[in-house]
């Protein structure tokens, strides 16, 4: 009797605590059916965690940031028990394989498969798969994934974005009703601006990866080196009629990307398909996008010798938990994750079928990038006289990416590729230049990032075609085909001021640490002048738009103001000169006209319908995150209405404004300019003003005319299939050109005769005739990228940047966003220079 009561007592231990063992499903978790509704982020994040707990010796979680909301970033890190045991050795190993951490490694090694969801935030289903494909890994009854975790390490990072996808999400659970309403024109359907596609700052975080301006990319690519995958896979959505996408990518290709990463993507396509086909479902390859921008979640890992993927499911911010379609068919949140949760297994795999041969290519991949580095030019070298403050952000950037560079050590004579000249010219080599040689083990990023002209397969592209760092810091460089051995890095201390209490500090106006200076000693109250003209004063000589710090004006400060000036100098590494007397050699004195006082700009920049998420963004961050400086945001439709005197510097950003500057609104903010506002319109914003009374902006309509008049037989013939090639013609997507400076007016203070623009738009503007053209093409200005041939006569002797007087104050005309992504660094400057000295 005894002895059938303990078994029945033992029986039914065992069932609790199987019953307690057995990992439950999101939908068991979180009390909700898939696909009925929206998990908040701190939701997924609670699942995770929750099966982190569950499976302790094969899940491990790791916190790697946070947003600028205080949400989390996090990964979650998968393996096969007897992996896990291994999990550091496994990662160090990895990195010892390709060069990038001293040792050889211990055993053979495990593929690593990174998987990133959701990097635009209303691509919602992304996050919303995240928790099924960790439950189905962890899932023990699962064969297909017990397969890829007994070689394959799988990284899990269930939202990239949370701030835009908590944004989407509560506009959505906000707006749906009891039961969703599937109308396309159900307000459910219709995001108000700026949508949940960006992160805090309106970035769009998947055009950020090489560049990591935004705090989310330095956190996420930080872990990412540390584990450095062998595939990464980037879950988006694109427009609710569109099918499912995956590889084979479309072309363009860059040249750089090996035959065996091409061969994967059709090897890829193949275990894509499989349930596509058997279920039906439709989807399409080889089209729309491809593998050419470098700051991408599919060209970053690739040029990183990975398998990078891009895959897009049809829905985004308009697809809600059911819309229907233009076929009468109802898209469902159900249907994107599940296509989204196929492709996820898809993928695993396709490397874990394929480890063993995906492991050996990545690590020939830096191999060879160490032994037979790709391109024709195998070292670079950076003049640095003159360019000190722009050349040590650049380095900033090397060093972020961890790519190895030195000085030269020593004089050289050299020939190569001049970036300036855009030819091949002999040159010296000072021992102080920047040198960086290709023979590293990611030396085929760095190359990419670095050749001055990129090969474009196919003109039909999806983002801009031209982004060499040379041109975006503004350095003088030279591209050379032998290897040239550095010396160690150089070691930067600021040059200190060795005058005690001098009359006046100085700083020379050459780069954005010294913006960023004038707008952090503005904030503290120093006050500041800058000078108009060149000068010359204790053997030292001194360009126009160099600061002049007088002690004179700062006089309530007594000792502090020396404290402040020089603790600010250091903290920004700036060089800070003193000098004791405010009597020039030669030029103009310190007392004198030509170096004028700088009044503290009152900052107002409108936002909202009508605007540009990311340039509003982008100068919303470049005020806020990097010069640190207060700025007043408004909306448009307040625009009309607030008190514009309490600002006198108003920008209007990137965007449509035919409705928000209504005749009303543009003759009031005239108004404003002419009692000493200044106006600052950015790309879009000046056809809002080209050819109304009182601004000197006009389009050239008169080439308009005849070059229609000549297009008008020939699109008679046109032929049909031509159309979108036909199309780009007419576009510059993202090339660089050389423009024409006038450096003596303040808009240019700091530049040479000549800058290099990313040119983003075909703009058709003439020079003004009653203002100042400070920045202008000519007739072949082209650098590089692709611009169509339309666009190219069309962008002939164009403005591009400019001002115009209007009563007592200004209008900055800046045709192309100088601050486009955050990573034009060069043109930090000329925006700083709009917004603090012209004017003054």
């Amino acid at each position: 009797m005894l002895k059938n009561l303990l078994l029945h007592v033992f029986l039914l231990l065992s069932i609790c605590a199987s019953a307690q063992s057995k990992l439950q499903s999101p939908e068991e978790f979180l009390n909700f059916k898939k696909g009925e509704r929206f998990l908040r982020h701190h939701q997924v994040v609670s699942y995770y965690e929750y099966v982190a707990r569950q499976n302790p010796n094969q899940v491990k979680l790791i916190q790697y940031g946070s947003t600028n909301e205080g949400r989390p970033l996090m990964i979650a890190i998968l393996a096969s028990p007897e992996n896990f045991a291994q999990l550091e050795e496994i990662r160090t190993n990895n990195l010892k394989s390709i060069g990038l951490l001293e040792g050889k490694p211990t055993k053979k090694q495990p593929a690593i498969a990174w998987l990133s969801y959701n990097v635009h935030g209303n691509e919602s289903c992304g996050t919303s798969t995240a928790p099924f494909t960790l439950y189905e890994l962890m899932n023990a009854s699962n064969e297909r994934s017990k397969a890829i975790l007994a070689n394959t390490v799988v990284i899990l990072d269930p939202s990239i974005n949370p701030d835009g996808y908590d944004r989407y999400v509560n506009f959505y659970n906000q707006k749906v009703g009891a039961v969703y309403n599937p109308n396309p024109a159900a307000i459910e359907h219709a995001e108000p601006w700026p949508g949940g596609r960006f992160n805090h700052y309106l970035f769009d975080l998947n055009r950020d990866w090489a560049w990591q301006t935004q705090k989310e990319s330095q956190e996420r690519l930080t872990m990412y080196r540390q584990w450095m995958p062998h595939l990464h896979a980037d879950f988006h959505e694109q427009g609710v009629e569109n099918p499912y996408y995956f590889a084979p990518s479309a072309k363009p290709y860059h040249e750089d990307i090996t035959g065996w990463q091409r061969e994967f993507q059709k090897i890829l396509g193949d275990y894509n398909k499989r349930d596509f086909d058997k279920n039906g479902w439709l989807y399409f390859s080889k089209e729309r996008f491809d593998l050419l921008y470098p700051s991408y979640g599919d060209t970053y890992p690739t040029y990183n010798g990975a398998f990078g993927m891009t895959y897009e499911q049809g829905g985004g911010g308009r697809g809600g938990l059911g819309i229907t379609k233009r076929d009468g068919d109802t898209l469902t949140l159900k249907q994107r994750i599940d296509h989204h949760f196929s492709t996820s297994f898809a993928c695993l795999e396709a490397v874990s079928a394929n480890a063993d041969k995906a492991v050996t290519e990545f690590i020939k991949f830096f191999d060879n990038a160490q032994k037979n580095p790709v391109g024709q030019y195998k070292s670079f070298v950076f003049k640095t006289k003159g360019n000190e403050s722009r050349t040590r952000e650049f380095l900033s950037f090397l060093d972020r990416e961890n790519f190895q560079y030195g000085i030269a050590g020593k004089g050289l004579v050299a020939a190569g590729y001049s970036y300036q000249d855009d030819k091949n010219v002999g040159f010296s080599i000072d021992p102080d230049d920047i040198v960086i040689n290709l023979f590293q083990p990611r030396s085929t990023f760095l190359k990419i990032l670095l050749e001055p002209k990129t090969m474009v397969e196919d003109s039909v592209t999806y983002d801009i075609t031209s982004w060499s760092l040379p041109y975006a810091y503004g350095l003088s460089a030279f591209a050379v085909k032998d290897k040239i051995t550095p010396a160690p890095k150089p070691q930067f201390t600021p040059a200190a001021a060795k005058v005690e209490k001098p009359y006046a500090y100085l700083v020379k106006w050459q780069a954005f640490s010294e913006l960023k200076l004038l707008a952090s000693l503005l904030k503290k109250g120093i006050k500041v002048r800058s000078a108009a003209k060149p000068f010359e004063i204790e053997n030292q000589t001194y360009n126009e738009g160099t600061l002049v710090i007088t002690r004179s004006g700062n006089e309530r400060l007594g000792d502090s103001f020396d404290k402040i000036v020089q603790a600010e100098a250091e903290r920004l590494q700036v060089n800070l000169y003193a000098v004791s007397t405010g009597m020039s050699t030669k030029g103009s004195d310190f007392g004198s006209d030509n170096v004028a006082y700088l009044d503290a700009p009152k900052v107002a920049i409108v936002s909202g319908d009508g605007v540009s998420p990311t340039s509003f963004g982008g100068t919303w961050h470049f005020f806020d995150k990097q010069i640190e400086y207060p700025t007043t945001i408004i909306g448009e439709n307040t625009l009309g209405t607030v008190d514009l005197s309490k600002f006198n510097v108003l920008i209007l950003v990137d965007g449509r404004y035919n409705k928000i500057l209504d005749d009303k609104t543009l003759a009031k903010v005239k108004d404003w300019v002419r009692a000493g506002g200044k106006l600052i319109a950015v790309q879009g914003a000046l056809n809002a003003l080209a050819g109304k009374d009182g601004f000197e902006l006009k389009h050239k309509e008169e080439d308009k005319k005849k070059d229609k008049e000549k297009e008008n037989e020939a699109a008679k013939l046109k032929v049909y299939a031509n159309a979108e090639r036909e199309s780009v013609s007419e576009e510059t997507p993202g090339s660089i050109y050389k423009l024409s400076m006038d450096n003596t007016h303040p808009l240019a203070f700091g530049y040479d005769k000549t800058y290099y623009s990313l040119v983003l738009e075909t703009s058709d503007f003439q020079y003004l005739a009653d203002g100042w053209n400070v920045g202008v093409t000519k007739t072949k200005d082209l650098v590089a990228g692709y611009a169509g041939t339309k666009a190219q006569d069309k962008l002939k002797n164009s403005l591009i940047f400019g001002t115009q007087d209007l009563g007592r104050g200004q209008i900055v005309y800046l045709a192309n966003d100088p601050i486009f992504r955050g990573f034009w660094q060069n043109g930090k400057l000329l925006f700083g220079n709009a917004v603090f000295v012209v004017g003054n």
